[in-house]
């Protein structure tokens, strides 16, 4: 009898978990929305419902969501509690978009640069945007979710490498916001920002996928039967540091000819200030000044060079994939960072070299059918993936 007890104790923390999980997914919810999701009875989810609410886990509105003129109400996040600053960082720009208590947006996403000598001038920037916040959702307490670039450490809140910025040594991102602020501060990696954006804003992606960020560097991360895969140690996805040529250049982790040397933009960038300073006949643009954006114009207008060096990256790119997702037997893949201004031809390189699943016999009839696409999601919607933090450890408080 005891064994039967703790077995209906935990079914029933699990449906909690099922039916808070879908209210931060669809934001309200009626109770014949949550049968309908759950496949539970209406009197099995009332009674859930009801505890949670009484638990203030969730909260009760009159509004209607049914058509049919039957009004149980609907079922909400208490739209009281904390709000949360999304923020993108790195030492050279800041991305924010503020967010409810619901993880719904609330005013405009912003991007502002920034110049950040040394970590102290950096939390200084994070802190200013923070106080920008505050004054403008006055007796509101704002909490932080930060998605940071570089290798994190979410559990104790440090910077362990961030490869743009100046300074070598770690940061005590959350202990030293959290004194000063007053507030509560999560962080992760950029790339699980993105992989967080996807798996909530995104109802067509599957229980396995990854996001591949091709940008200054290459990072990717991975959600293995719908959690965050992070590792012991928090490293992966580390896909921009697989050897893709052991004779090629340095690489900012130590080693050799790692992807992020072939296929990175600051890469491709870094080829192509070597030929403008090389070339025997005097060239319009600077090498110092080359953008990103002038670089992807290039390809769009035809460069040859261009276009063979960016064909060699994405090819690259593309074979990395190959050998690393056959061994997680993942096949949805959803491509961000600036490097999709490449285009559809640029993503067909990837998808030719990556080839296909063995696994898959590329009918494109199974519902498992390798999808390899640009991400859709908007930039404020990326950032605001890093929020999710809150929603998941809500939802790890309930096991």
């Amino acid at each position: 009898m005891q064994d039967t007890g703790l077995n209906n104790q935990r079914v029933r923390q699990l449906n909690r978990q099922t039916l808070l999980r879908l209210v931060w997914r669809h934001k309200r919810l009626s109770k014949s929305q949550f049968a309908q999701y759950t496949g539970l009875s209406i009197p099995a989810v009332s009674n859930i419902l009801e505890e949670l609410v009484a638990d203030g886990r969730l909260s009760h509105s009159s509004e209607n969501l049914s058509s049919r003129g039957l009004n149980s109400g609907s079922y909400q996040i208490p739209p009281e509690g904390n709000f949360i600053l999304c923020m993108n960082v790195t030492p050279t720009s800041i991305e924010s978009q503020l967010c409810d208590a619901q993880l719904s947006a609330s005013g405009e996403f912003e991007r502002r640069a920034i110049s950040a000598p040394t970590p102290q001038a950096l939390l200084a920037e994070i802190e200013a945007i923070w106080l920008q916040n505050v004054k403008r959702w006055p007796g509101k307490k704002l909490d932080l979710a930060l998605g940071i670039h570089g290798q994190v450490d979410p559990t104790t809140g440090v910077s362990q490498t961030m490869p743009q910025a100046p300074w070598r040594d770690k940061v005590e991102i959350k202990y030293l916001l959290e004194e000063k602020l007053g507030v509560t501060v999560r962080l992760d990696n950029d790339c699980v920002m993105l992989a967080l954006a996807e798996k909530w804003q995104n109802p067509g992606n599957r229980e396995d996928f990854c996001v591949i960020n091709v940008d200054y560097g290459i990072g990717s991360s991975f959600v293995i039967n719908g959690q965050i895969y992070r590792g012991n140690l928090y490293g992966s996805g580390q896909i921009g540091h697989t050897i893709v040529n052991p004779d090629g250049a340095i690489c900012d982790c130590g080693r050799y000819g790692c992807l992020e040397t072939v296929a990175s933009l600051s890469a491709l960038k870094k080829q192509a200030r070597i030929w403008l300073k090389s070339s025997p006949t005097p060239q319009q643009q600077d090498p110092e000044t080359l953008s990103s954006l002038q670089l992807i114009n290039a390809w769009h207008a035809g460069d040859e060079r261009v276009m063979r060096w960016v064909e060699e990256s994405a090819n690259a790119v593309g074979l990395s994939l190959y050998n690393f997702l056959n061994i997680l037997n993942i096949n949805q893949i959803w491509f961000y960072g600036r490097s999709c201004g490449f285009g559809e031809s640029w993503l067909a390189a990837i998808k030719q070299r990556i080839g296909f699943n063995p696994f898959d016999h590329n009918d494109g009839l199974t519902r498992h059918a390798t999808q390899i696409n640009f991400g859709k999601l908007s930039r404020a919607q990326q950032v605001m993936g890093i929020g999710y933090l809150f929603a998941e450890a809500a939802l790890e408080s309930e096991g």
